[in-house]
């Protein structure tokens, strides 16, 4: 599962590869924690790194498979 948070006052994203064995659900409910109490949101990725973002810099949060409709290059 890939997360991908948009960060206030930047154009840059944080792009997190999660394990394939992650709950959906359970990071559903760790964020929505994370930005009513306004705490700190941990993230860990699929190496076991730790990454944490302050609830109040995130703008918004894309959560999805690797392989959603994912395309690339040219078509239609």
């Amino acid at each position: 599962m890939d997360v991908r948070i948009g960060v206030t006052q930047t154009a840059k994203e944080l792009d997190i590869e999660l394990p394939a064995d992650a709950d959906a659900e359970a990071l559903k409910a760790d964020i929505a924690t994370a930005l009513v109490d306004g705490t700190m949101l941990w993230i860990t990725d699929r190496k076991g790194r730790q990454v944490g973002v302050p609830a109040e810099k995130i703008a918004y949060l894309e959560i999805g498979r690797p392989d959603d409709n994912r395309r690339i290059g040219f078509g239609g």
